[in-house]
């Protein structure tokens, strides 16, 4: 396949370079354009030769074009990749892994401005500012192609960079379609929920109301219910001992006090993230169109820098209306990550358990233990570290059951608790841990260290454990469901009337589709998402399930999920 490489002109400002290279890298024939023609020249290029486009950064490249009318097939996006191979393990002695950091370790635009997204778990927090500086497309390109030649999987790596670039292609393509959204029915569904909007600002009766009920609950009318710490110590004064104001911790406590004041942060959430200002400032047209981030966590999983389309609550989910004579085609993954620590793992018990639709069943089936809930608990506290309760008690089961998945995630903990780096499947690699991190676990192997400096260190090797044993796992869930994007996305061109995707939230997709193709969107979902454990993990036993639903709204679809 050939490559063509999309460039700034350093020449001549206002001007691109579209110039034609090898498959290796191996530059050849290039021609200068004004920028107000790259879009005809791109589209030329695209229809004689279907080449995999390199740029820098497919967020600042293709919006432009998907603007002019114009689709690429395939792309190779040099910043996203960069990241890659920048961290990854299987390419560690690379020249590209030793360098210095540049421009190219640089957030992408819509990342550099501070606040633009919620850090994580998963950030990298030693991870430098944004830097502009002149970017060396065909150097770096060279660099990465090299870096993949010579690395310890290179098959792994060329999938899983054709997989985060394809789906920056997709990210570009849904906030530019956007996910249809009726105003109508979210306001209507605010009203519902919350009463009328103040005509003059300020907040809904409803919600105002069920604030001065609490306040008055607890015996302090001049409580700000919006302020954790406040709120805690008003808890404590009116003897509800809690350590946080969490939901899940005032759920446990109980009481009618608590049940009033757990509706308040339910109220309160949804007019603050999805209320009315959202609406006027994340909606026009008709269409929802968030500005995803594609690799936007270390862990390789998608943020947003803006709109939430990531937490979308079920409350709205009925103002996702598909257009006049079209449907929504929603398919949710069922249980990816334990289908897929499976299949990475080879495990052929646990393979088996998930041929059943319901992998959790699938464990009460085989005996591991009593009842669904009891294989949920488990499962997660071994995905996530549970080091109490439930989960914990349970552990000896699945390890009996399960020994190669349960080795595999436990391997991954000790090495974080050492302080190493551990891989996914197709080569994206964890940061090392922080310079904090370290300082603990110095601090605590001193001669003369106290026992608090033990605990501090094996509080802070705990969690990073924690944090490797999870990445693994959903780490490759993020490389699957990019490869499920990937097959779909093809499949989609194929199918008359322009079904495209509109929605991706991490194991869960939305298909906008005229309505009388709606079943071969469907299916099209389903062939997908097998190619996609093809892709990963070749010939195996284990089968990667999905609720799909076409209904004529997102909640419609997902009410039958």
């Amino acid at each position: 396949m050939s490559l063509a490489l999309l460039y700034d002109d350093a020449a001549r400002r206002g001007w691109l370079v579209l110039q034609d290279a090898t498959d290796d890298g191996a530059p050849l024939a290039r021609e200068s354009v004004p920028a107000e023609r790259a879009a005809e020249a791109v589209l030329a290029k695209e229809r004689a030769a279907r080449p995999r486009w390199v740029w820098d950064d497919t967020a600042r490249r293709y919006p432009a074009l998907l603007a002019a009318g114009v689709r690429v097939e395939r792309a190779h996006d040099l910043r996203l990749c960069h990241a890659i191979l920048r961290g990854s393990a299987f390419c560690a002695g690379s020249a590209l892994a030793a360098a210095p950091r540049g421009p190219w370790d640089a957030p992408r635009a819509a990342e550099a401005s501070p606040g633009a997204r919620t850090a994580t778990l998963f950030d990298d927090e030693d991870a430098g500012p944004a830097v502009e500086e002149p970017l060396d497309v065909v150097g770096e390109l060279r660099l990465q192609l090299d870096a993949v030649a010579g690395s310890q999987a290179p098959r792994r790596l060329r999938l899983l960079l054709a997989a985060e670039s394809t789906g920056a292609l997709i990210a570009a393509e849904m906030t530019h379609d956007g996910l249809p959204w009726s105003a109508e029915a979210h306001d209507r569904i605010l009203t519902e929920i919350l009463g009328e909007r103040p005509a003059g600002g300020g907040r809904p009766e409803r919600l105002e109301r069920l604030s001065r009920e609490v306040r008055e609950a607890l015996g302090q009318p001049t409580l700000n219910l919006d302020s954790s710490a406040e709120l805690l110590n008003g808890l404590r004064r009116a003897g509800i001992e809690v350590s946080s104001t969490r939901s899940w911790e005032l759920r446990d406590h109980g009481g009618p006090i608590v049940e009033q004041l757990l509706e308040y942060k339910r109220l309160s959430r949804l007019y603050t993230a999805n209320g009315w200002a959202w609406l006027e400032t994340w909606v026009s047209g008709g269409r929802f169109r968030p500005d995803y981030v594609p690799g936007g966590v270390v862990s390789g999983r998608w943020a947003t820098s803006g709109g939430g389309a990531l937490q979308i609550p079920a409350a709205v989910r009925g103002a996702a209306v598909a257009d006049p004579g079209w449907k929504l085609v929603v398919a949710d993954a069922a249980q990816l990550e334990p289908r897929v620590l499976a299949a990475m793992s080879g495990d052929q018990a646990m393979a088996r358990a998930g041929r059943h639709a319901d992998l959790y069943q699938g464990f009460v089936d085989a005996g591991v233990v009593a009842d669904r809930k009891q294989a949920k608990v488990a499962m997660l506290g071994a995905m996530y570290g549970a080091t109490t309760g439930d989960s914990a008690a349970l552990m000896p089961r699945l390890e009996r059951a399960f020994p190669r998945a349960i080795a595999m995630v436990e391997a991954a903990a000790r090495a974080g608790e050492r302080g190493e780096v551990v891989t996914t499947w197709l080569g994206r690699s964890s940061p090392l841990p922080s310079q904090r991190w370290q300082d603990l676990v110095a601090a605590a192997s001193v001669e003369g260290a106290g026992p608090e400096d033990a605990r501090a260190a094996r509080s802070a090797r705990r969690d990073w454990g924690r944090f490797t044993r999870n990445f693994i796992v959903q780490g490759t869930a993020a490389e699957w469901a990019l490869c499920w994007m990937a097959a779909l996305r093809r499949r989609l061109l194929t199918i008359p009337g322009r079904p495209h995707l509109v929605f991706f939230l991490h194991d869960e997709l939305l298909v906008h589709s005229p309505g009388g193709v709606a079943e071969d969107a469907a299916q099209a979902l389903r062939d997908s998402a097998v190619e996609a454990g093809r892709l990963l993990f070749g010939p195996t036993r284990v089968e990667f399930a999905l609720s799909v639903h076409i209904g004529e709204t997102y909640a419609d679809a997902k009410r039958h999920m």
